[in-house]
């Protein structure tokens, strides 16, 4: 119903060449081809950020589950044992 044919992309890119010219097309072309390119790396960087993170967060805890232990055994000795020790 609405299809473009071959003819008419064609007309419509001679139209475009001749308002804009090459140079400007190609211009553009290249600037949108570096904004696309940053665009992806932006999106890595934040993937490897995000995962930085939750490596960092899990070993975070494995530090606090260690230390949670030697508070625990140290109250767990007798008196006099914690005495010798200090």
């Amino acid at each position: 119903m609405f299809g473009i044919s071959p003819m008419q992309l064609l007309i419509i890119l001679a139209i475009v060449v001749l308002l804009f010219g090459t140079k400007k097309l190609r211009g553009m072309g290249s600037d949108l081809g570096g904004a696309l390119k940053g665009f992806k790396k932006a999106m890595s960087d934040d993937e490897k950020d995000a995962d930085f993170e939750k490596t960092e967060k899990k070993s975070d805890e494995k530090v606090e589950d260690k230390s949670s232990d030697t508070a625990a055994t140290a109250t767990q000795q007798p008196k006099s044992e914690q005495k010798e020790s200090n």
